[in-house]
């Protein structure tokens, strides 16, 4: 009885084709595929100095590396490394890291655990706490602030001087001090006329 009613409604539906696929439809579906997939269609900035700064929630679980062209901000957890050279790392104040940090200026309010390096200057405050090693020119450790370890302070590489090419200036050849003769000579550049 139940298999008759199948048979009977199966002729009177119409037969679904998958629809042909239109090249709107397929960048849609690629987007949603960028995390997997090793090709991106994200097109970065050609320009070398960046603006902009990225930011990662309190919500968010990093394990493994992280470069940043921008500043970056994080307030989550981490574990392994985060490299932002040339600019500023802020450690905000749910984070839990337990990784190495570089970057020109770190500000760190949550909580790290490993080596710390910035370039120019490393803010750690009151709520914030640190264990690890320190290098850095400039450090600032406000009051309540935890840290344990070691504090390396270089000083900032200064940036080259220009030396000015040496001008001519005349010079004097006294005479030999066996002969009474002339008057001394004077020259310019060097060279003896």
């Amino acid at each position: 009885m139940w298999s008759k009613r199948r048979e009977d409604e199966i002729p009177q539906r119409p037969v679904a084709t998958p629809p042909a696929s239109t090249p709107a439809a397929e960048p849609q579906r690629r987007e949603f595929n960028t995390m997997s997939s090793p090709t991106r269609s994200f097109e970065p900035d050609s320009s070398p100095v960046r603006s902009g700064s990225a930011a990662l929630g309190k919500n968010v679980t990093i394990k493994g590396q992280i470069f940043a062209r921008e500043d970056l901000t994080l307030d989550g957890e981490m574990e392994g490394t985060i490299e932002c050279h040339e600019h500023r790392l802020t450690i905000g104040p749910n984070a839990r890291v337990q990784a190495s940090l570089k970057a020109r200026e770190i500000i760190i309010q949550g909580s790290i655990q490993g080596n710390v390096e910035a370039s120019d200057k490393i803010d750690i405050r009151r709520e914030a706490k640190l264990v690890g090693d320190i290098k850095t020119s400039r450090i600032v450790i406000e009051d309540g602030a935890y840290f344990k370890g070691s504090i390396d302070i270089s000083k900032a590489a200064p940036p080259p001087k220009v030396v000015p090419p040496p001008q001519s200036q005349p010079v004097i050849v006294p005479p030999a001090p066996s002969s009474p003769g002339p008057a001394p000579i004077v020259a310019s550049s060097g060279s003896v006329k």
